[in-house]
């Protein structure tokens, strides 16, 4: 092989290279419109809504979800952020933001 064909092959392989980390780095950001995703509520984003989760996550209610799924009865405040819980986590999975 000359200089020429091997330098050529070498330019192939990162500009492969180069696509492959642009398609992989599309998907980590985090845009939520993946192949099978749905897509956002206009003004919600994966982060947006991981901060959402984080927020609910630090006042503790995967547990008040965990006890209204046990049947447990909740206050309208637990009831009513368990719902926005797993209505965010839906969103985020559906969004396929995990991806």
């Amino acid at each position: 092989m000359t200089a020429m064909m091997r330098g050529g092959a070498v330019r192939v392989v990162l500009l492969g290279a180069l696509g492959a980390a642009v398609a992989v780095g599309g998907c980590a950001s985090g845009s939520g419109n993946g192949p099978s995703g749905k897509a956002l509520a206009n003004g919600e984003s994966c982060g947006s809504i991981k901060q959402q989760l984080n927020r609910l996550d630090a006042k503790g209610v995967p547990s008040s979800v965990q006890a209204e799924a046990s049947g447990k009865k909740l206050s309208g405040q637990q009831k009513a952020d368990a719902d926005l819980y797993n209505r965010l986590l839906n969103d985020y999975l559906g969004a396929r933001c995990h991806v």
